[in-house]
């Protein structure tokens, strides 16, 4: 079982991830391109079904992929959503949602393949976000998933360093993709079925959420794309990778004292000032 190195991308369907798997096919890799649902690409690209928040369909991929190649260059734990809006208006389910596939999801995939990282002498790569290292306020539901992602990745990083496999954490910014959409959609819904008097009192937090976001410009897809591929390649890559504005969250928030951060922050989404 001869091949090029061979990698999978979880959430393969949408943006960071289709970007990834054409970047990674056209350096020359074997792409397993890992789809919760229908998926088209260029030929050449292994289409694997797999939803990370299903164990049994996790290790039905990793069965798949095992049958036709003897070890992995690299696993890319790409797939991910974002549950927004105030905690105490997060239903329970989008919770478990959110936990599922940005936390557990990863955790599941790292453990089915890791054999086959194992035999490839590869590497893992966990895409988080800077949410992960300073949490924002009505996005507590995704700060908290991707902290957990941040965690899982510094642990494993250790418990991997007798086999010499790294593990990397890379952090896009604000990237143009459908995945904000998704989420606004989901949150909406989510409104309409909370109690009217809670969702009131939110009223001039979400707008003021909603103007800040407005003021982000994001950027291509293909700049993570490139910085993922980066870390793939890279024959001593980094623990870390920030893109855009994540590299300044990332790196200067966790400094600042926490009375100063959190106004920051506050600051930073229109929250400072609002009275109830």
């Amino acid at each position: 079982m001869t091949e090029a190195r061979a990698v999978l991308v979880t959430g393969s369907t949408g943006g960071i991830g289709m970007a990834t798997v054409r970047l990674l096919q056209s350096r020359g890799f074997t792409v397993y391109a890992g789809a919760r649902g229908p998926a088209a690409f260029e030929p050449g690209v292994r289409v694997v079904p797999l939803d990370v928040a299903d164990p049994e369909s996790v290790a039905a991929a990793a069965k798949r992929v095992a049958g036709e190649v003897d070890g992995l260059w690299a696993v890319i734990n790409n797939a991910g959503v974002i549950v927004q809006g105030p905690l105490e208006l997060v239903p329970a389910d989008e919770w478990r949602r959110q936990l599922e596939v940005n936390t557990l999801g990863p955790a599941s995939v790292v453990r089915e393949f890791l054999p086959l990282v194992r035999a490839g002498h590869g590497r893992i790569v966990n895409v988080s976000a800077a949410t992960g290292r300073v949490a924002m306020p009505l996005l507590g539901a995704l700060s908290a998933s991707k902290a957990g992602l941040e965690a899982l990745s510094n642990a494993l990083r250790l418990e991997l360093a007798a086999w010499k496999i790294p593990v990397v954490v890379v952090e896009p910014g604000t990237t143009e993709t459908e995945i904000f959409a998704r989420a606004g959609a989901a949150a909406d819904a989510a409104m309409q079925q909370a109690d009217r008097e809670r969702v009131e009192l939110y009223a001039e937090h979400l707008a003021a959420y909603g103007k800040a976001m407005g003021r982000f410009k994001p950027g291509p897809v293909e700049k993570v794309a490139e910085v993922i591929v980066r870390a793939v390649e890279a024959r001593r890559p980094r623990r870390r990778y920030a893109v855009a504005e994540a590299r300044t969250l990332g790196a200067i928030l966790p400094k600042l004292p926490a009375g100063l951060r959190d106004r920051v922050v506050g600051g930073a989404v229109g929250l400072n000032g609002i009275k109830p």
